[in-house]
């Protein structure tokens, strides 16, 4: 057997497991990650986003993570073309590409989403609503054009997780997915560059976590006990590339155990660049750190698939730890559980297909062209 066709029925035999997220099995380790596309005009998912999700369940992607939507308060986005999980007709849009991906044979989870302090006043779709955040601050640590959130504001925004999570499992989607990620607003909360309160939402690791978790509390409550909650979280932000949340695993462990004890069931840890080892002294990933110290299945994420190295790996070629024998050999020892595909899966919505069937050969370099359409 040749080192293109080893590889190529490794990838298939390993990436075609199923894999079971609480009561949720999905029947490969490959995910779509979220990623933006404001292809959504009032927040409403059409006819073209619904084609969108399918063709890539159609083609062997066994978990959807939507793109983020917003949750059903004021201040949470900033365009009218980002979906919406709330409100009549956008409920309506989701339960349609919901059903269209179950038909391919999919399975899918939105991820619900609240930008907080990186909200511009005066955008839409609530253009008189103002910025909120733990204190105010900006990713860069100024002060923004809003204001830190008052104990009314964190009730809210928890009902508003809570409110569209139960909407999630009433409309047929089979989990969800929250967006603590990027230094959007429940990142803004878990990291100490952007939270400076001094009761008790604020100062330890634990303390920070405090809000992130009676998120997870509230719709742990209001969906069903088998119903998949996964949290993504990230050490880096917008703009903030270097910033860590945790600098070493014990740090990680009193962030992440609080959230898992809430009711997480599975973490989706964002890096840029899955190969690079999290710790000193380890070559275990964020997503294998994860589940090294919460016991969690994991999504691993972070250029997976973007360039000829990645490509060339299948026949033996190229960097060995960018290629698919270093994700492969991940996945086979457990580190994580799932592995997130983003833009090579908007370069090529049959990714997934390929990849599963051997056809290695036909894979193609991701090209920032791809970003413009919804094919």
């Amino acid at each position: 057997m040749t080192a293109t066709a080893s590889t190529a029925n490794r990838a298939a035999d390993l990436l075609s497991r199923p894999v079971t997220l609480n009561g949720l099995t999905v029947p490969n380790r490959i995910a779509m990650a979220p990623m933006t596309r404001m292809f959504s005009p009032g927040g409403v998912p059409g006819e073209d986003v619904r084609s969108y999700y399918s063709r890539r369940a159609a083609a062997g992607v066994g978990l959807i993570v939507t793109e983020g939507t917003y949750v059903g308060h004021d201040s949470a986005g900033q365009s009218d073309r980002v979906p919406r999980f709330h409100g009549e007709e956008q409920l309506a849009g989701w339960a349609e590409v919901a059903a269209a991906v179950h038909a391919e044979g999919g399975t899918i989870v939105p991820q619900l989403w609240h930008i907080g302090m990186v909200r511009k006043q005066g955008e839409p779709p609530y253009a008189d609503a103002p910025a909120v955040g733990p204190s105010g601050l900006r990713i860069d640590g100024t002060e923004g054009t809003g204001r830190a959130m008052t104990r009314a504001d964190l009730d809210d925004v928890i009902g508003a997780f809570a409110d569209a999570a139960a909407a999630a499992e009433r409309i047929g989607f089979d989990g969800v997915e929250l967006h603590g990620a990027h230094g959007y607003l429940l990142d803004q909360f878990l990291w100490a560059g952007t939270n400076r309160r001094t009761d008790a939402y604020g100062g330890d690791p634990v303390a920070r976590t405090k809000f992130a978790a009676e998120i997870v509390a509230a719709v742990r409550e209001r969906v069903s006990a088998e119903f998949p909650v996964i949290f993504r979280y990230s050490q880096w932000k917008q703009e903030a590339y270097s910033a860590r949340l945790a600098e070493s695993p014990a740090e990680l462990e009193a962030i992440l155990a609080p959230l898992a004890a809430a009711g997480v069931d599975a973490f989706h840890a964002s890096t840029r660049r899955y190969w690079l080892p999290e710790f000193d002294g380890s070559d275990l990933n964020l997503a294998g750190w994860t589940k090294k110290l919460t016991g969690r299945p994991t999504i691993t994420v972070g250029s997976v698939g973007l360039d000829g190295d990645f490509i060339r790996g299948f026949a033996g070629e190229g960097s060995p730890v960018q290629g698919i024998d270093d994700l492969l050999d991940r996945l086979e020892r457990d580190e994580f559980d799932m592995v997130a595909v983003g833009r090579a899966l908007l370069q090529d919505p049959d990714w997934a297909l390929k990849v599963l069937q051997g056809r290695h050969d036909e894979l193609k370099a991701f090209d920032a062209s791809a970003l413009r359409t919804l094919s």
